[in-house]
């Protein structure tokens, strides 16, 4: 495609950023010019300012990495370098909010992969193969802010993608009750093994605020857009525990679901099967063919073998069997960096673009 898009990633040093780096390096839609992060890394080659904490398997594309990196609160100075931003920072919630909507206001559109902004009723929180629709209430979002080009619009929680896309065909079956146990990877929270040994031979039964987002988000993703908002829904009622195991990247859910109206087997298996959503259908280059994959055999997915299913971008399901307690229970997997975080949030941009919401300046 001519005409690239010129992208800018705020945060780009972290973890995060650096799968932004390395994801964003060949789009064929996007074109990385503007590297940002926090004032003691700016003014440096970004190859420099992340010498020694480089986590990728793949090096810094050479491109990239002789970009000099700016100052990320310069937001009037890498505005003027940008058509858009990925923004991955590692800031106070309050901050970011605030520096999110600086950017905006400056009619560069963000999108984000931070927290502040999941519960704005007029930002958008996206999984695109589950609620485009919601992109609609950007224009209420340019409305408050006093603005006509930019936006805000944000990804979920890393550890509900693993399970949510599997429910979201079921949904005509009414799902009344989930329970689902989470086992993600230290990559969630931004580590490695090197950087954090302890995780070596260990299971940890904690990771903050991580229950809260399981329960709660997936209800912001099947809300109704009304009145220039999106309203939360008030179903299905949702219990989660998420345990940080020793895995490098992936999150495994166990899932457990009661219906209003229980469905067979075979019609949960051909509603998985058939799942085409938006974004297959547009053959977005991000988006995974096809988004949802079962396996037959009884010990799939697994962690180390199943995260990178379609690069990363696809979700994967097994072990679907009736529920002593609930109706149906099942395993399901997805890659927290990429589909979870940096991924997730270029296929939300294709998906902006192709709705005309990013355009360049």
């Amino acid at each position: 495609m001519e005409n690239k898009l010129k992208v800018g990633i705020v945060g780009a040093t972290g973890m995060v950023g650096q799968r932004f780096v390395t994801f964003l390096a060949d789009h064929p839609w996007f074109d990385v010019v503007c590297v940002a992060a926090s004032a003691r890394s700016a003014g440096r080659s970004y190859a420099e300012a992340v010498e020694g904490r480089w986590v990728m398997p793949k090096p810094v594309p050479d491109r990239i990495g002789a970009l000099v990196v700016q100052d990320a609160s310069q937001v009037e100075k890498v505005s003027r370098m940008v058509d858009f931003i990925f923004c991955a920072v590692d800031m106070p919630k309050d901050q970011i909010r605030d520096l999110e909507e600086r950017y905006a206001r400056t009619e560069t559109p963000v999108v984000s992969n931070n927290s502040a902004h999941r519960w704005t009723a007029d930002v958008p929180m996206v999984i695109p193969e589950i609620n485009p629709e919601h992109l609609g209430v950007i224009e209420n979002q340019r409305k408050r802010l006093g603005i006509s080009r930019g936006f805000i619009t944000v990804k979920p929680n890393c550890s509900i993608q693993s399970y949510v896309p599997a429910l979201h065909p079921l949904k005509s079956f009414g799902p009344e009750k989930i329970f689902v146990c989470t086992y993600q990877a230290i990559s969630g929270a931004g580590k490695t093994f090197a950087s954090w040994p302890e995780m070596q031979d260990n299971v940890i039964p904690y990771i903050g605020g991580e229950e809260e987002k399981s329960e709660r988000e997936p209800l912001k993703i099947w809300g109704s857009l009304s009145d220039g908002e999106i309203s939360v829904a008030e179903g299905p009622v949702i219990t989660s525990q998420c345990i940080r195991v020793a895995a490098s990247d992936g999150h495994l859910a166990a899932v457990f679901v009661a219906f209003q109206k229980k469905p067979s087997k075979e019609g949960i298996l051909e509603l998985w099967s058939s799942f085409k959503p938006r974004p297959q259908q547009l053959k977005l280059p991000s988006a995974p063919q096809p988004f949802l994959k079962y396996f037959e055999e009884e010990n799939r997915p697994q962690t180390r073998l199943d995260r990178e299913y379609e690069n990363g971008m696809g979700v994967t399901i097994g072990r679907l069997r009736e529920d002593l307690i609930l109706d149906w229970r099942f395993v399901c997997l997805s890659h927290n960096t990429l589909r979870g975080a940096a991924g997730g949030g270029v296929l939300t941009a294709e998906l902006l673009k192709t709705e005309g919401y990013l355009q360049a300046k």
